[in-house]
């Protein structure tokens, strides 16, 4: 039997993958490029674990309507409930910078980051930097760790498992280089990755599709 889990509005895995992308040495947000995936991502990972979403045959299916969902887990939600099936990659990578903004704009009114606007030449730019920098760290380090080993998959938090499978997925630079993943991790990851596998593989292809793009 599948076990659903609840995760509280604060804890919520759209609203920690967010925190998890700030460098703190710089003082600013890394993986920019990523994130909007990564968001998206794992607002359809926590609806597919606490049950509102499904796989079928690869396609995200809706289930049942979530109670009380952040900003992002309603607007995917949303949309699933009422398109057509899609895969997971396509919901991934739609609307990406609406998906930003929701998280941006949920941590800003928590106070738990703070967004500074101006004008540049005309241009409106924006400096986004974590009031409470120890969550950032503290979670990179839960993150970091789940993914390196040494705990078995079995006993980790929940909400500290998806976020290392998708980070791993996104190439989030708090994790171990690509390379150590594949001699020592990849096996690891893949344990991570079990309650959320479509989710996970979605964002990963969707990440090296970007890449390949760009390059």
């Amino acid at each position: 039997m599948k076990t659903e889990i609840r995760v509280k509005r604060d804890e919520s895995l759209p609203r920690s993958a967010f925190l998890l992308a700030f460098d703190l040495r710089k003082e600013r947000l890394a993986n920019r490029g990523e994130l909007g995936y990564l968001l998206r991502a794992a607002a359809l990972a926590e609806l597919l674990v606490a049950g509102n979403l499904a796989d079928d045959a690869g396609m995200a299916r809706a289930v049942i309507a979530p109670v009380d969902p952040g900003p992002l887990q309603a607007a995917v939600w949303e949309q699933i409930s009422n398109s057509p099936p899609r895969s997971w990659r396509q919901w991934i990578r739609k609307d990406r910078a609406e998906a930003f903004r929701l998280v941006r704009d949920e941590l800003e009114a928590a106070r738990l980051i703070r967004v500074e606007r101006r004008r540049v030449l005309l241009f409106p730019v924006e400096r986004i930097t974590p009031r409470r920098p120890y969550l950032s760290r503290k979670l990179a380090e839960r993150v970091s760790r789940a993914a390196l080993g040494g705990r078995p998959v079995g006993r980790l938090d929940q909400d500290v498992r998806i976020l290392a499978a998708l980070a791993a997925a996104a190439r989030l630079k708090i994790m171990p280089p690509e390379r150590e993943q594949r001699h020592h991790g990849r096996r690891r990851i893949e344990q991570l990755s079990e309650p959320v596998e479509p989710v996970a593989t979605a964002l990963r292809k969707a990440v090296q599709a970007a890449h390949a793009s760009e390059g």
